[in-house]
């Protein structure tokens, strides 16, 4: 570059701050005559300063070249998701909930009507696109009320008939305590079941009375000593209450299966600390692993001892699906000890988190579709389907989501985030600052405050039963009565722009005692050698 290039080059660079630091030497030139100069004057001396500062900084390679101008970009960085969230984003645009799909749970939250007009927006020649096929004879629309799902098999003393569509885990500490309120006095109100999340039963859960499944993590938070092992007496007492109507062991989470988590010491506050029996002002930590059990024999029995303890209630465990030989193992522990469990909750990698490591969240763990597919055919492949039920949770938002998830084995479906924008959640995506916008996610009291439970409970309770009343209208028209009526071959996948396949030739589904019979799929075959009863290493 010439002499000439660079000298325009740094002009161009420092002009703001050549031209600020010229003014700035004017203003005090003119001070004393007047004061109607102070006002440019410390603005134009306080931006000198700040340029001066760029300057002489050694953090920021852009400010030291750009004094002053380069904090336009910081700026326009920092408001980058927010632009492109009100502005750029398309309809369909996933990230990772698409402005359609909030839209929708926003609509059926305030009973605004969700219908379309003029005609679909979705290109249904786009590889992917899912529709349900429909009837010659559609059905009456069932009482959506009616679509409930008995919870609780022959060791199981009382039973629970839970609803096709619930609340998944959302803890106190990740949720505010009008969020948690108001989701369970939502719960009450539809007569559908709140996961409590790991971080154990609050006061806010017990407020409104709803029914409450308790899931229980790493850390045993409710129920442990104060070595964090798992305290029988304390777990017995909680488990005892008439509002827990299940019991839910927590082996892994979708967002960042296998991780753990910390509660930083900040933010364990004493209602934090009494709710889950954590000392104040120290962090509380999730272990990645349990220390209760160490093979898949013992992770039954102490399955056994929870349903035993807690009076006969419904006990069963989520996990996302990682290696394939480690559920296995605990299948063939249930064919070994006769344990098994009342219900499985599989959670996809798509679930959501306050936080989580960016490679945790994007590389590890089986999406949902997967993994419940695998759990729905290794219970079948073993016999065992009919005596337990399984859930599935990932990105349900609407009565089509639902369907999908029941036509790959489930019997129903958990929603945490459709739930969150039902109570006023905007998708800003600072879980993790405690400065969420809408006091869902906060600790801050003076930011929940925003949360008005009465209205936003409403909105929960209306959320559930447009979402589950939208379900009957499409098994109405699909000729079905009951979601339990739902088969792969209701639902249809485009696999090319030419081809459709029913999802019951899109995916493998084994045969009942198939992999007892040692004539099956490769995967499944391989895997299932691998699986021992004893261990979850696979067998050598």
């Amino acid at each position: 570059m010439s002499s000439r290039g660079t000298t325009l080059s740094l002009f161009n660079r420092y002009s703001v701050f050549l031209c600020c630091l010229l003014l700035a030497a004017l203003s005090l030139w003119l001070l004393p005559r007047g004061s109607a100069w102070w006002p440019p004057a410390v603005l134009v001396i306080g931006l000198s300063v700040i340029g001066s500062y760029d300057l002489l900084q050694t953090r920021r390679a852009v400010l030291r070249n750009y004094p002053l101008i380069g904090h336009i970009r910081y700026f326009v960085e920092s408001i980058r998701p927010e632009i492109r969230q009100y502005l750029l984003e398309g309809d369909d645009e996933k990230l990772p909930f698409s402005r359609a799909q909030r839209s929708l749970v926003y609509q059926r939250a305030k009973n605004a009507s969700s219908e379309k007009p003029f005609g679909t927006l979705t290109d249904v020649y786009e590889e992917g696109y899912e529709f349900i096929g429909h009837s010659l004879q559609p059905r009456h629309e069932a009482d959506p009320g009616s679509f409930r799902i008995k919870v609780g098999g022959a060791q199981c003393a009382q039973p629970y008939a839970a609803s096709v569509l619930n609340i998944s885990a959302l803890s106190f500490g990740a949720m505010s305590a009008n969020a948690i309120r108001a989701l369970n006095r939502g719960a009450s109100l539809g007569g559908f079941a709140h996961d409590t999340g790991e971080g154990s039963i609050s006061p806010y859960h017990r407020e409104c009375g709803g029914d409450l499944i308790w899931e229980i993590g790493s850390g045993y938070f409710g129920c442990r000593d104060a070595q964090s092992r798992f305290d029988v007496a304390r777990f017995a007492e909680q488990a005892a209450s008439p509002q827990v109507k299940m019991i839910e062991l927590k082996l892994s989470q979708g967002a960042k299966p296998g991780h753990g988590g910390i509660l930083p010491a900040a933010k364990v506050t004493p209602e934090i600390a009494a709710t889950r029996g954590v000392p104040v002002g120290v962090d509380c930590v999730s272990p990645a692993r349990h220390s209760a059990f160490d093979s898949p024999i013992a992770l039954l029995e102490f399955l056994a001892q929870l349903r035993e303890r807690s009076g006969g209630k419904p006990v069963g465990f989520k996990l996302c699906i990682g290696h394939a030989w480690e559920f296995m193992a605990i299948v063939k522990a249930m064919l070994r000890t006769g344990i098994t469990p009342d219900f499985i909750v599989v959670d996809g990698k798509e679930g959501g988190t306050g936080a989580a490591p960016v490679e945790f969240t994007n590389h590890i763990g089986m999406p949902m579709r997967e993994g419940l597919l695998f759990v729905h055919n290794v219970l079948v492949g073993t016999g065992l389907r009919k005596r337990l039920r399984v859930a599935a949770s990932g990105k349900v938002v609407s009565g089509f989501d639902i369907a999908c998830v029941l036509a790959l084995g489930a019997d129903w479906a958990n929603s945490a985030r459709a739930f969150m924008f039902a109570i006023g959640c905007i998708q800003s995506q600072s879980c993790n600052t405690n400065r969420c916008p809408t006091g869902v996610a906060t600790q801050d009291a003076l930011r929940q405050r925003a949360l008005v439970v009465d209205d936003k409970a409403q909105r929960v309770r209306n959320f559930h039963h447009n979402t589950v009343a939208a379900l009957a209208q499409i098994l109405a028209a699909a000729g079905l009565e009951h979601p339990g009526q739902l088969r792969p071959q209701h639902l249809v996948r485009r696999i090319s722009q030419t081809r459709v396949q029913q999802f019951s030739d899109v995916h493998t589904f084994l045969e009942p005692d198939e992999l007892l019979s040692g004539t099956v799929h490769r995967f499944y075959g391989n895997s299932w050698k691998l699986a021992r009863a004893e261990s979850f290493a696979p067998a050598t």
